[in-house]
């Protein structure tokens, strides 16, 4: 019996070439910090202003590179800013000095995030309407995979404690992005989108309200993704009885949810319709979350540890249909021939929530308390029940303009 993640042609393709760039993403993310301030010397504070700056620049970088991706291809595109964002990490091993760091940082998140976005244009570009949400769900599923397999590849770096063992950690990252760009050049050639017709702005994606709209509702939902990495561990230390340890045992039932459901939960939601529905149970379910985590306050070892285990269970679910519905909208919803840039848009959520979410959940949470995770709950349950005018709207100015598209034609 084959394999639920063993699929044909491009799919196999994008899901191999994906596998290959998070387990290099996962060593990295487990061992840079410890390098910069470890082997390069630098402190804790300052580290943290460094990547600020760089995250500003994979704030912004999506709609462009997505524009580039439309008008040169998304393949060549893709494979050419993977190549780049490789050899930006291995110029880190050159790094002597603060100033030189922050360049080199910037310049891998601009690579790094433009990547993704022509990777968001090549996925529909090479693959037909039947099977896209499929392939997404399987790409999700081994970025997970890949990402902890990293990790543990990393642990091991961390166990040595060398500066060589932290240097070729970072080579092997550098490898995944190159191997990761071979790989998408093997996929169908796909053709650049048609020149603008006259009049038409160069960026037509940030002139489109009711797109960005879904962007921004979707960039509410994604407040979810802090929850886990950054909030879990310290509410457990602060405001609950249960064990520290506990936040590893979530974490992997996280991630083996993930590899286990992700692609049966998806298969129900193919259109537009089942992808509002998926949203508006997002919602719900990411305000049992909080409720959850709410009622976890306070209470001894064995009440916080059922309350957190319900919690971490919700938010998984929300987390899987959330993105399954994300998929379609964010893709039906934008034209064909400017799938680059409005990919670019509609994923710059994730940067955002990278970068301003664990602050701002921090004050909210762990700050606040239990009010906190109640306002959350309803900021999710306001996201999700929102997504469906906000599609009804999108859907309507995408129709009214084919239609004008094909008068004037």
């Amino acid at each position: 019996m084959k394999s639920r993640l063993i699929e044909d042609g491009p799919g196999r393709t994008l899901i191999l070439g994906t596998l290959v760039n998070s387990l290099g993403n996962g060593v990295f993310l487990t061992c840079s910090a410890l390098y910069f301030t470890r082997i390069v010397g630098f402190s804790p504070s300052r580290l943290g202003l460094g990547l600020t700056i760089a995250g500003l620049a994979g704030l912004f970088a999506g709609v462009p590179f997505g524009h580039l991706a439309d008008r040169r291809g998304p393949r060549g595109t893709a494979a050419a800013l993977l190549a780049l964002a490789g050899l930006a990490t291995g110029a880190y091993l050159t790094t002597a000095s603060f100033p030189v760091f922050v360049v080199i940082a910037f310049l891998y998140a601009l690579f790094e995030r433009g990547a993704h976005a022509a990777r968001q244009a090549l996925i529909p570009a090479v693959l037909n309407a039947g099977n896209l949400v499929r392939v997404r769900a399987k790409i999700r599923v081994v970025t997970n995979v890949g990402v902890s397999a990293g990790a543990g590849l990393g642990g091991l770096a961390l166990l040595w404690d060398t500066g060589t063992a932290y240097r070729l950690t970072f080579l092997l990252n550098a490898v995944s992005f190159l191997g990761c760009g071979l790989l998408f050049l093997r996929l169908p050639a796909v053709p650049p989108a048609p020149g603008r017709t006259p009049g038409e702005p160069r960026l037509a994606v940030l002139r489109d309200t009711p797109y960005a709209l879904l962007a921004v509702l979707n960039m509410v939902m994604l407040l979810h993704i802090p929850i886990l990495e950054v909030i879990l561990p310290l509410w457990i230390a602060l405001h609950t009885g249960a064990p520290p340890a506990l936040t590893a045992v979530l974490l992997l039932l996280n991630t083996l949810a993930v590899v286990g459901l992700q692609v049966p939960l998806t298969k129900k939601i193919e259109g537009l319709r089942s992808a509002v529905r998926a949203f508006r149970t997002a919602g719900v379910a990411l305000l049992g979350c909080c409720a959850a985590f709410a009622l976890s306050a306070g209470r001894g070892p064995v009440a916080a540890t059922a309350a957190l285990a319900v919690a971490a269970a919700l938010h998984v679910y929300g987390e899987m249909v959330q993105s399954a519905g994300s998929w379609v909208i964010g893709y039906e919803l934008a034209p064909a021939d400017k799938q680059g840039q409005y990919q670019g848009l509609f994923n710059t959520g994730i940067a955002a929530v990278q970068m301003f979410g664990p602050v701002s959940l921090t004050l909210l949470l762990i700050d606040w308390g239990t009010p906190g995770w109640l306002v959350l709950g309803a900021v999710f349950l306001a996201g999700g029940l929102a997504m469906a005018p906000a599609v009804r709207w999108a859907e309507g100015r995408l129709v009214g303009a084919r239609s004008a598209a094909a008068t004037a034609a």
